[in-house]
């Protein structure tokens, strides 16, 4: 029986002596083991690991993938326009002993605290350099200057043993004080640009409707030059065609032109004319011989000649035929080279045989 009594207490010792030096590692995690705050094993695949019991800890820590929310940041880009800034950082712990060295017992807690003094500080660098305006930022350019910040973060971040996976800008706000002024700014440059626009719009169409205007004087003056041109051909041929006619026949030429004159002048509704009974303008209104009949119509008392079928003869021969050729000098000029001049006894009948047929 005291065999018994004493083997329980060792093998309960033993049991627990067994089970406090196994841990089991997780495929989430990786393992550190510690003696007295030094490093003895480093556990970074996943299964069973034994230690020292009452001597040895162990301390785990994340494999997985971390995130950190960076909080607002106040920058200042090349444009002087404030803006504010944060990010969200996605890490991990690559190298748990050079973790374990630079953070020490702070953990996970006080990483983030220094991971976040890297990131704002790498923030203000990227996002305030030379030649990065706001417009920059908000610009598909944007992705270009994540990356930026990203592989200069890493680099720090290394010093931790810590990797930065990626960076990610979530938002980018004004300042409140600085609202309504950007605000009032954008405006301004909005329509000073605005301005601008309509100006050369203003001075395109003048230059557009001065050319306009000098192709259209142009044009109507070469118009107008054609027109004189074509007037004047027109003007040409039409006193050739005069002449010419006017040549023909000098006697139908003139009746002609006559009943144009009547036709112009008692054109319309008034038709009233005051003009002297002798006026040379109604001699085809008197008689239809016209011009050369005048003198041969009228005798020496004013009456009119009768016809040969209710005169004689003998009165008729009184009055001679000659005064007929004299009032168309030119008509007898043209038929004094045709035929000799009749007898004056023939020359008294032709009156009276004619007078019928004209």
């Amino acid at each position: 029986m005291r065999k018994i009594g004493f083997l329980i207490p060792v093998v309960v010792i033993a049991l627990v002596a067994l089970l406090s030096s196994i841990f089991v590692v997780d495929e989430r995690e990786n393992a550190l083991v510690l003696r007295f705050g030094q490093i003895k094993q480093v556990r970074t695949e996943p299964g069973l690991g034994f230690k020292l019991p009452l001597l040895d800890e162990v301390v785990r820590f994340e494999d997985r993938i971390l995130t950190l929310e960076t909080e607002l940041i106040e920058i200042t880009p090349a444009d002087d326009r404030r803006l504010l800034v944060d990010a969200l950082v996605l890490y991990r712990i690559a190298d748990v002993v050079q973790f374990r060295q630079a953070i020490g017992v702070g953990g996970q807690r006080q990483a983030e605290n220094d991971l976040s003094g890297i990131m704002e500080s790498q923030i203000r660098a990227v996002l305030g350099s030379q030649g990065v305006t706001s417009n920059t930022i908000l610009s598909p350019e944007r992705a270009g200057l994540m990356d930026q910040i990203r592989e200069n973060a890493d680099q720090r971040a290394s010093v931790l043993g810590l990797s930065i996976v990626d960076v990610r800008l979530r938002q980018t706000n004004l300042p409140e004080q600085n609202f309504d002024a950007t605000l009032q700014r954008m405006i301004a440059e909005r329509d000073r640009e605005a301005t601008d626009e309509r100006a050369r719009g203003q001075e395109a169409a003048q230059r557009i409707r001065a050319l306009a205007d000098r192709t259209y004087e142009e044009i109507l003056s070469e118009a107008r030059r054609d027109a004189r041109i074509i007037e004047g051909e027109a003007d040409a041929e039409r006193n050739r065609i005069f002449a010419q006619s006017y040549g023909r026949d000098q006697e139908f030429f003139e009746f002609y032109r006559s009943l144009t004159a009547y036709e112009e002048a008692l054109k319309g509704q008034n038709s009233t004319m005051v003009m002297s009974p002798d006026s040379e303008f109604f001699n085809y209104l008197r008689s239809d011989q016209g011009s050369r009949s005048v003198e041969g119509e009228f005798n020496a008392s004013g009456a009119p000649a009768r016809s040969a079928n209710n005169a004689p003869a003998t009165p008729a021969a009184s009055q001679p035929a000659a005064p007929a050729p004299e009032a168309q000098e030119p008509a007898a000029d043209e038929t004094a080279d045709e035929a000799p001049a009749p007898a004056a006894e023939p020359a008294a009948e032709q009156p009276a045989a004619d007078a019928p047929t004209q």
